[in-house]
């Protein structure tokens, strides 16, 4: 084990990562409690990835076929009794006499027991937060081997023993999930397979604990704006100085030549100060301007010399969420964020696992928040069924400007209210708050997914959610207490008591889901819709083909009939429990709907299902745009799979993008022209303005038949608002495709506007195709779904 590049002002840390050994066998009597008795129990033992996953350890030793493909999914149901041992030797380091040193498990899945040359250290019961176990007491001396041994028990037998309550409530094949603190997916969801998995997920590794040493800083901006900001530091330290004097607190910050630096003395082991920043460098979301970060350094000096550091990128901005608690005819709704003051028009989608093994997911993090910004989202909402993400994500979304809706891991259920339950959410909240409220990014602190509207519909009798002391106590004292500038939402959606008062229904808020009945795109559900904000709106869209092929075994690519492979990716992940088995169906449904009829071939059945996700989520985002500012927002569902699947994705899990990616890069675009629904007679055109400069330019849209242009002229919009450009005179009775360019302050801009009610032409969108793809040639038509 080599030593790890360190400054002098930092812990050291020794990685524990690399290739351990795996032992398995049945999770029940007489299974052996402690390693002593582990040697002789026979079960196999196969060489292990750390991070990794174990079913991933058993592809590679040849013992599991691989888990995506086909229908092998299901084969892990017998795995979820197993429990797992890790084993590996590694040597002592050598650190200062008086140091500690802590065995650090970033992430560890999940009810696990950990001994150190025989010496148990510690316990863990969740596998979405860091587990850290002081170890230095039964280490080998400098240079000594050490045996390190892990016990994963199964996490379905640890909870089966505990009774539920009459309100504790979840999907029908995950009652097992509510008192695991495993993220809600691995036990199956319409998006995720159930796969109930084990391991060291993220790294391992010891780190050296000083006696004297920075143990907390948190850098918080009180106000904001081109001439002043205003920046609070708290610090805390400890120390085994018996005197606490000369002490002193030095804060530096740089971004370009934008310069802050402060100095205090420190009489206490806990500093707050704060610190003026003249004409500072503010973060924008993406769009709104540039997401400046000031490279900071926080250091704490005793007797004129430096004794530890601190540092962070950070981003001074301030954060406000306007909501009402009702959205009604005679309570119109707001559910509106503001960033440094000014409103912010929320363009984005929905974060779902990046993996269903979630130690894949850091390699494929930067790839997919960089569709993110590719297509000009400025907001990600890290959706509450997933494991909390590590800072590599929220370090891209600081530097690219997106804004990200942090969900706490609960999602459509109703969570036991016993006192150990929420003493374990709340230290489980504790450690998620401190350890990521420094990112600017983040806007928003939201309680659970869904989990309201459980209470008032989805589980029998009607609840009032304020009853739910996880969110409307739990979480928010947690919030309150260690990070009292951001906004917190007790559920998404958030039922309010005037809400309750009224029924319950989602729709009476101004925040919602929509899903509905999944009909035609344009119907009155989606078009006439009452949401001030959408934080959840998707629409199926097949896969290309060339990934279904990666997926779906030769024999079962086609038909899609009765085809329990496509059941199984679409997702049903227990078939014949779960009951999730309507989605290729509804893939069918949607293209009968909107084409009246259902290709009978695997290429045009999935390029006519890519041409419907791809107009009806482009409508969405263009309904909520000329909506502006009644509406604030759209976080449509979802970017990328996290598994292969038939799914609301844009981008499948191999990467392929369907042809929803581009149409909706097009109608992110900070300024865009959109044509409108026929009301008496004409169409409605609308120039949107998601930005802080108001916008000169040039416009014109043509019909894509005849080539002639219907609608030319100038563009004069203020700073982030909207304006009309005029009508298109046409009835209802037509259908034809309008070609929309622009120029805006020296950009080029394009969409384009399908008008007419279905049954469209298939084979007429085809020779359409590639007119729109021609637009700017972001895309090529003749490999749209391949």
């Amino acid at each position: 084990m080599s030593e790890p590049a360190t400054e002098a002002l930092c812990p050291q840390r020794w990685s524990l990562d690399g290739t351990w050994s795996l032992a398995f066998g049945l999770d029940a009597a007489p299974a052996p409690a402690d390693p002593a008795a582990l040697a002789g129990c026979g079960w196999p033992v196969v060489p292990a990835a750390v991070p990794g996953n174990v079913e991933l350890d058993l592809v590679r030793a040849g013992l599991l076929a691989e888990p995506f493909y086909a229908a092998n999914i299901e084969a892990l149901r017998p795995l979820e009794f197993n429990q797992w041992w890790y084993r590996r030797e590694f040597p002592s380091p050598e650190y200062p006499t008086g140091h500690g040193l802590d065995l650090v498990f970033e992430g560890l899945d999940c009810f696990a027991t950990v001994w150190v040359n025989g010496v148990r250290v510690g316990d863990s019961a969740n596998a979405m937060v860091a587990q850290r176990f002081a170890v230095g007491a039964a280490l080998a001396p400098a240079g000594q081997p050490n045996e390190l041994v892990v016990r994963l028990r199964s996490a379905v037998n640890a909870v089966r023993d505990i009774p539920l309550g009459p309100r504790d409530a979840a999907q029908t094949h995950a009652y097992d999930s509510l008192w695991a603190r495993k993220p809600a997916h691995a036990y199956g969801w319409d998006i995720m397979p159930r796969a109930v998995s084990a391991g060291l997920w993220r790294p391992v590794y010891l780190e050296e604990r000083r006696p004297t040493e920075l143990t907390e800083v948190f850098i918080t901006t009180r106000s904001a704006d081109a001439s002043q900001a205003l920046l609070d530091v708290n610090a805390h330290f400890r120390t085994d100085t018996a005197v606490l004097d000369g002490f002193e607190l030095r804060v530096t910050g740089r971004c370009g030549a934008s310069v802050f630096e402060a100095r205090q003395p420190l009489y206490f082991t806990a500093a707050k100060l704060s610190i003026h920043v003249p004409s500072p460098r503010l973060w924008w979301p993406r769009g709104y301007g540039a997401a400046d970060l000031y490279e900071t350094t926080v250091e704490l000096w005793h007797q004129g010399r430096a004794v530890s550091r601190w540092t962070c990128r950070l981003g001074i901005r301030t954060v406000r969420l306007d909501r009402t608690p009702l959205c009604t005819p005679d309570h119109p709704g707001r559910f509106q964020f503001y960033i440094n003051g000014e409103r912010i028009f929320c363009k984005g989608s929905n974060w779902v696992p990046a993996d269903a093994f979630h130690s894949r997911d850091a390699a494929r993090i930067p790839d997919m928040l960089a569709l993110f910004a590719d297509m000009g989202c400025n907001m990600v909402r890290c959706w509450g069924g997933n494991v909390y993400e590590p800072h590599l994500f929220y370090d891209l979304c600081d530097r690219d400007g997106i804004m990200v809706w942090q969900d706490f891991s609960m999602a459509c259920a109703s969570y036991p209210q016993e006192a150990a339950f929420q003493d374990a959410l709340r230290r489980e909240a504790d450690w998620v708050v401190r350890e990521l409220r420094q990112h600017a990014a983040i806007v928003l602190w939201s309680g659970d997914n869904e989990c309201d509207c459980g209470y008032v519909g989805w589980w029998g009798a009607p609840l009032d959610p304020a009853q739910n002391r996880l969110t409307r106590h739990v979480l928010p004292e947690v919030v309150s207490s260690l990070d009292p500038s951001r906004p917190y939402l007790p559920s998404s959606p958030f039922v309010s008591p005037e809400m309750f008062a009224r029924g319950g229904d989602q729709h009476l808020g101004p925040e919602q889901h929509l899903w509905g009945p999944r009909d035609y795109y344009k119907s009155d559900y989606y078009a006439r819709n009452t949401a001030c904000f959408a934080s959840e709106m998707g629409y199926h869209g097949c896969p290309n083909v060339a990934s279904i092929r990666r997926f779906i075994s030769p024999a079962a690519v086609w038909p899609w009939q009765d085809n329990h492979e496509w059941l199984v990716h679409s997702t049903d992940p227990m078939i014949g429990i779960s009951s999730i088995r309507y989605r290729i169906q509804l893939m069918a449904d949607q293209l009968m709907e909107v084409f009246g009829l259902i290709p009978a071939d695997l290429e045009t059945f999935t390029l006519a299902s890519q041409i419907v996700q791809a107009e009806a989520k482009k409508f969405f985002v263009e309904i909520f745009r000329q909506q502006k500012w009644r509406t604030s927002g759209i976080l449509w569902w979802n970017m990328i799979d996290g598994w292969p699947q038939f799914s609301d994705a844009v981008v499948d899990y191999y990467f392929g993008r369907k042809l929803a990616y581009h149409y909706l890069k097009r109608v992110h675009t900070p300024v865009c022209i959109i044509v409108g629904e026929p009301e008496s007679w004409n169409c409605r055109v609308t120039a949107c303005n998601d930005s802080r400069e108001p916008v000169q330019g040039r416009f014109s849209i043509r019909d894509a038949d005849t080539g002639a242009t219907v609608l030319a002229g100038t563009l004069a919009l203020p700073a982030n608002a909207n304006a009309g450009l005029g009508h298109l005179r046409t009835p209802r009775g037509v259908q034809k495709l309008f070609l929309i360019e622009w120029d805006a302050n020296g950009v080029h801009g394009v969409n384009h506007y399908l008008l007419g009610t279905p049954p469209f032409d298939l084979e007429s969108y085809r020779r359409w195709l590639p007119q729109i793809a021609a637009l700017d040639g972001s895309f090529d038509a003749a490999q749209v779904g391949q």
